[in-house]
């Protein structure tokens, strides 16, 4: 069986090795902007930011040097500017993070979680539909040899 290492605020997933630590929610705040906008200097992370809520300058700041700490994103000095490209995909950071929250919040099982976000959250009737050919299309084929 394959070892995984986990930090605090990372996850564990047969398979996988991630030894780096999670994103606060500011931090997620600040890759989101990185990943709508692409690389850029921190001045335009903090307007993006700031048409939406009141954040200092330097708040931003440190949230790209942090994001760049954690192996989320990476700078380079272009003349005295440094511009912040995020390192990870969106989906790789959802996934770490729901998995995380999955294993610490509910000992690693999913179907807490989704009933949960159902009986919770909602779903409307294209949600369901949209649900619904999911579990179509993941769903064991019995006549499948191997399976069943």
């Amino acid at each position: 069986m394959p070892q995984v290492k986990c930090t605090y605020g990372g996850f564990a997933r047969e398979g996988f090795m991630v030894d780096r630590p999670g994103l606060s929610k500011g931090e997620i705040e600040v890759a989101r902007v990185l990943w709508e906008i692409g690389p850029s200097p921190v001045r335009d992370v903090h307007e993006a930011i700031a048409a939406q809520r009141d954040i200092d300058f330097s708040t931003v700041q440190t949230y790209l040097r942090r994001l760049q700490s954690k192996g989320y994103a990476k700078s380079v000095l272009k003349g005295r500017v440094r511009i912040y490209k995020s390192k990870t995909k969106p989906r790789t950071v959802i996934r770490e993070t729901v998995d995380d929250l999955v294993q610490r919040l509910f000992g690693g099982e999913t179907m807490p979680l989704v009933r949960h976000l159902i009986e919770e959250r909602g779903i409307d009737a294209s949600e369901l539909d949209e649900l619904r050919k999911l579990l179509s299309e993941i769903e064991p084929d019995p006549t499948r040899k191997g399976q069943g």
